[in-house]
Order: C-alpha cells, then structure tokens, then sequence
C-alpha cells in the first residue's frame, strides 16, 4: 500500500498519515453512528420524546466538542509543522546538487561538474541539499520513496534535503502539470553506498566544477568589467556577498542568497544597493539558467576580500 521508507524522513510523514487516517475514520464512525441512531430514534411514527433541547445540553456539549476539535487542531497542526520546519534548514555539510528543471526533463549538476538528465545518484547517509529552478513552467520534485515533494518554479530558487538511508533505485515525478507530456516527465534517484557513489562519481567525465565555470562566464558575460576591483565602473563589490545583508536604496535589508543573486542578474533594476546607480544591464534572454547557476556557484565560492575572477 505505502512506497518503500528510503529515507530518514519517511517514518515520521507516514506516522502523521496514518494519524490522519485514524482520526478521520474515528470522525466518520461517529458522525454515520449519530446519523442512524436519530434516524431509527425519530423515525416517523416513533414514540421518541420531542421538543427543545435542555439548556445544558445546547451549552456544554456545544462548548466541549468545540473544544475537542479545537484541541484536535491544534495538535495536528503543531505535529506536522514542527516536522517540517525540521526539514527547512539543510545540515551545513549537506552535499549541494543544482536542479534545472524544463519541459519535460530534469537536469541535475554534482558540485564537481558531473551532470545527468532525469537521473541523481546520491551517497547513502549523507545530506543531500537541492538547489532547483525551472527554465519554463511550474514543476514538481516529486520521490515518494523519500517522501520529499517541492515545487520548481521559474525565475526563484526553491530547495529541499533529505538523507536517503537505503540503497536502491526510486521513481522521481513531476507532480504539477506542465503541459502535453507531463506524464513521461519522469526518472530516478539512485541511492548507493558512499565507496560506490565516489567510484561511480570518479568514472564520469570530469569537467570544470561548478565555482570554475562560473569564474569563466563572470569573465566571459562581461562581470568582471564593472565587480572587479580595477573597474572604472562604480560597482558594488562581490567578494563574500553570499549570505550578508545587503542594504538597498529604498531604505531595506535582504539576505545575498541564491534568489536575490539570481534577480540581481536577470532583473538588476528589482533590488538596487544603496549607494549605486541603477546602470546594470539585464541577462534576462541572455544567460541561460544554466549559466546563472555556475555564476551563483562562483559567487558563493568567492572568499571575502577577493572580488577578481579567478
């Protein structure tokens, strides 16, 4: 009935499952019990005694069920949030796999460069961060196995983790309709044993890591030119912007993360920093998401007190 548990996730969305079911069959057990028992009761003709109900009863019984519930609620609730916000927050060590995703395949990229189309192989008992966007419509990352479902959306950055603990091959969906061939978007995750995953990862062709193909289209997209610290252009520096608060002309902070990056490059007018003109071109049509992502990368790479291109 329920896909294979492959990971250390799936216990704890099958326990709240269940719960729902049971309580939900407690409901319709009573509310059918109820049902039948009033209608035999006061059926036509019966010699049932009619008439308003006593005050108490319209007082404490409506007053404690809604209470019941209320408490039923309330808990359900505090259960199943506090398991999510559990999983919001990658481990720090979490190895992080870029997702691309487009009508009708998914596109994933190692650290080291390696990548693969509708297919991720993954170490076992180890955290797997995945960074996703789409080129096109709305998608859906969907493993039932690991019990783990996000949407991918165009122009953000959405993410998800989970620790697979099973070795195995398992289905990968698109679980949100994006067009004609929705159904045959599909693939695997394939969850090995971490000395076969180092082999298999060794015996892919190797190319520039992710960080390095960045530092060439920073140099390439023309980046360079205005971040760099010889630049006759007055731009703001990158060096570590990763993860700091940036402060922006309306007065406001964000957060440098994967989305403010993005937008910084394809919408550069959205977020301006305070201090700065507005002089930045847009890549919107010009760099690929691809090619934003392996920028990102580098950026994120980049230590403090370096803004030159490597």
């Amino acid at each position: 009935m329920m896909p294979v548990e492959a990971s250390a996730f799936a216990g704890r969305v099958d326990h709240l499952f269940f719960l729902l079911i049971g309580i939900s069959v407690v409901i319709i057990v009573l509310v059918v019990t109820l049902v039948f028992g009033f209608a035999v009761r006061y059926r036509s003709g019966s010699k049932a005694k009619r008439g308003p109900l006593p005050r108490w009863v319209k007082r404490e019984v409506e007053i404690g069920w809604t209470a019941v519930t209320l408490f039923v609620a309330l808990f359900l609730f505090w259960w199943a949030s506090s398991a999510q916000v559990e999983e919001w927050t990658p481990p720090p060590n979490a190895l992080e796999i870029h997702v691309v995703a487009k009508q009708w395949m998914w596109k994933t990229q190692h650290p080291d460069g390696v990548r693969e189309i509708n297919a991720l192989h993954v170490p076992e008992g180890v955290p797997v961060k995945l960074v996703m966007t789409s080129q096109d419509v709305i998608h859906s990352f969907f493993v039932p196995a690991l019990r783990v479902k996000q949407d991918v959306l165009p122009g953000r950055y959405t993410q998800l983790w989970f620790n697979a603990d099973r070795v195995g091959k398992y289905h990968l969906f698109c679980a949100e309709y994006c067009g004609t061939d929705h159904s045959r978007m599909t693939g695997s995750v394939v969850v090995m044993t971490q000395g076969d995953y180092a082999r298999w990862l060794a015996a892919q062709p190797q190319g520039d890591d992710l960080a390095a193909q960045g530092a060439k289209l920073f140099v390439s997209m023309g980046c360079s030119g205005c971040h760099s610290e010889g630049a006759r252009v007055h731009a703001p520096s990158l060096a570590g912007i990763y993860g700091t608060l940036q402060p922006l002309s309306d007065g406001s902070f964000v957060r440098a993360d994967e989305g403010y990056l993005r937008d910084s490059i394809m919408l550069p007018r959205r977020q301006v920093v305070a201090g700065y003109a507005p002089i930045m071109p847009s890549f919107e049509g010009i760099a690929s998401e691809d090619q934003v992502v392996a920028v990102i990368a580098y950026l994120k790479a980049m230590p403090k007190g370096r803004n030159e291109a490597r």
